[in-house]
């Protein structure tokens, strides 16, 4: 299948929408409790087991509309399928709060292992979204492996330390938001080094 482009809204809408809608079926599922074949479920697994199929939906939708999807898109749907499934067979949540810790750590190790060789897994990653010099692709790899390593060392101390509730809300917005600030913190570094002018 051929490479497609759809409008941003549409890929921003696919990617974010099974994040929010697992909010939305948190917040309605909480306080209850859910027997199913004799095991009694809470809110949060329940919440958990419907937001499978619908990233999974989301991720075959942008798939047809685009004819590809990134290594990263299709790792975070495995690890979603792993993770969530692991917490609904032992009806335990802790398996699917874990989840973005493994993606970060993993992500965080595979930009750090690029270095360690010399090479911006990033800049091969993002294929040539920004044209930037070498040294500016190592400089920005180098921050986004701490910072996923940040990501994954926050989740871990949250999700073990804090409510449900506020896990809940950091991966639905802080994680989000904090993407958000962490790439416009990185505007000098892509000034700097663009190429595009050259």
């Amino acid at each position: 299948m051929s490479d497609k482009t759809i409008q941003p809204w549409v890929k921003t809408t696919l990617e974010m929408g099974p994040v929010i809608l697992f909010f939305i079926f948190y917040s309605k599922l909480k306080n209850n409790e859910y027997v199913l074949l004799g095991e009694t479920y809470e809110g949060f697994i329940v919440a958990t087991a419907l937001f499978i199929p619908v990233l999974l939906i989301a991720t075959a939708i942008l798939y047809f509309l685009t004819g590809k999807l990134s290594k990263m898109q299709v790792f975070t749907a495995v690890l979603v399928v792993v993770f969530g499934g692991l917490g609904i067979w032992f009806n335990d949540e802790k398996f699917f709060k874990m989840k973005p810790t493994m993606i970060y750590l993993l992500f965080g190790g595979i930009l750090g292992f690029g270095l360690f060789k010399g090479q911006s897994y990033l800049q091969v990653v993002m294929d040539g979204a920004l044209p930037m010099s070498r040294d500016g692709w190592m400089i920005l790899t180098k921050r986004f492996m701490y910072f996923f390593f940040g990501l994954a060392l926050a989740n871990e101390i949250i999700w073990r330390s804090l409510s449900t509730d506020i896990w809940v809300n950091f991966k639905t917005f802080g994680l989000p938001l904090a993407m958000f600030v962490f790439f416009i913190t990185q505007a000098k570094v892509i000034s700097k080094y663009s190429t595009e002018n050259d």
